[in-house]
C-alpha cells in the first residue's frame, strides 16, 4: 500500500495507481505507475477486476485492479507516495476509501475477480450506493 501524498485521496492509504496514458494498456500502466511512485516493478501482475466510480451523480472513472505476489527493485518514497506494508488481516480501513472494505477482501483474501460500482456524494464524503459482482466465469 501507499500513503498518498497529494491529489485526490491525499493522506489516505491506497494501492499504487494512476491514469492509463494514450497508447498504453492497463497492465503497462500499472507497471509504470509502480516504478514512478515507489521504485519497484511488480512481477507477473494479475488483473483482478475493475471498479467504476461516481461522485455527485457524475461518472468519475474506472480503476483496474491488479495484484502481484512479488516485485523487483527497492521500495522508496516519492513526491506522490510513501510505501507501507500491512498484514492483510490488519488493513487500516479507517484511513482508506470507504469502498475498500467491501471489495478488497474479496480480491486479497478470497482471490475473486470482481466488478464494482460505487456512488459517492458530497464531494466523495459519503458512500451512498455499492454494487459488487463476482466475475466467476473469468476464473
Amino acid at each position: 500500500m501507499i500513503e498518498k501524498k497529494k491529489g485526490l485521496g491525499k493522506g489516505f492509504y491506497n494501492g499504487v495507481g494512476g491514469k492509463v496514458e494514450p497508447g498504453e494498456t492497463p497492465l503497462e500502466a500499472v507497471i509504470r505507475e509502480c516504478l514512478e511512485e515507489i521504485g519497484v516493478a511488480p512481477v507477473n501482475p494479475r488483473w483482478m477486476g475493475i471498479l467504476e466510480f461516481y461522485n455527485d451523480g457524475e461518472l468519475y472513472g474506472y480503476v483496474h485492479i491488479f495484484v502481484a505476489d512479488n516485485y523487483v527493485g527497492v521500495p522508496r518514497e516519492s513526491e506522490e507516495a510513501k510505501p507501507l506494508w500491512f498484514r492483510i488481516d490488519d488493513l487500516p480501513y479507517n484511513r482508506m476509501w470507504e469502498d475498500d472494505k467491501f471489495w478488497l477482501p474479496l480480491v486479497l483474501v478470497e482471490n475473486k475477480k470482481i466488478y464494482g460500482r460505487f456512488t459517492f456524494r458530497n464531494d466523495w464524503g459519503e458512500l451512498i450506493k455499492k454494487e459488487i459482482y463476482i466475475l466467476e466465469h473469468l476464473g
